[in-house]
């Protein structure tokens, strides 16, 4: 199944949204949420969906955020999550 940027995009600020302040978006759920529970088809939408969020970032709409705290969206590794901006 080929998933686009905008429908990622669309995805994500749709569950932040909902989600609200204060609250996370596990990016895994954004995948599943278009690629069904299959871990071999949504960890596949895992770098596109990184790429998305990282844009979604600089552009001020999402905030990522590891350990709690956002993060620089060009220099981050590890486990991550989205929110709406404060």
């Amino acid at each position: 199944m080929t998933v686009s940027a905008e429908q990622i995009e669309a995805t994500i600020l749709v569950m932040t949204e909902e989600r609200g302040a204060g609250k996370t978006v596990c990016p895994s759920e954004a995948a599943r949420a278009l690629v069904g529970g299959n871990p071999e088809a949504w960890s596949r939408l895992m770098p596109q969906v990184r790429q998305v969020a990282v844009r979604l970032m600089k552009e001020g709409r999402v905030v990522i955020r590891r350990k709690g705290r956002p993060v620089d969206p060009d220099d981050f590794k590890g486990i991550y999550r989205l929110s709406v901006p404060e």
